[in-house]
């Protein structure tokens, strides 16, 4: 019996570990998509058009079609459109201060559960 009880410890606390990556890989996939949302916001305030944002999303989702070994697909897409959004010339020309007051007031995008 107590060999039983080590056992389902042992079982316990590898179910424990593997929740406990798959809390931070989550933790790590909000953030990065509450980063994509944002700049998102940014670009529909500095009014992008349609057109140019379907080129950033054709041009991220061409980029990501064969996905990286040993990396989430899911991860490596919201990466790739973080990255093709923040070169985008809209928020290039936007004035430093204005991005950054921008980034300082409240998130209007944040969920509560």
């Amino acid at each position: 019996e107590l060999q039983q009880k080590a056992e389902e410890t042992e079982l316990l606390k590898m179910e424990l570990q593997m929740l406990e990556t798959e809390r931070v890989r989550l933790s790590l996939l909000e953030e990065k998509l509450m980063d994509v949302l944002q700049l998102l916001q940014q670009l529909r305030d500095l009014h992008i058009s349609k057109r140019a944002l379907g080129k950033i999303l054709l041009s991220t989702l061409e980029s990501c079609r064969d996905p990286q070994p040993g990396k989430a697909h899911l991860f490596e897409v919201l990466d790739t459109l973080y990255h093709e959004l923040t070169a985008c010339e809209l928020l290039q020309s936007q004035p430093l201060e204005t991005a950054q007051s921008r980034q300082s007031l409240s998130n209007p995008l944040v969920i509560s559960c």
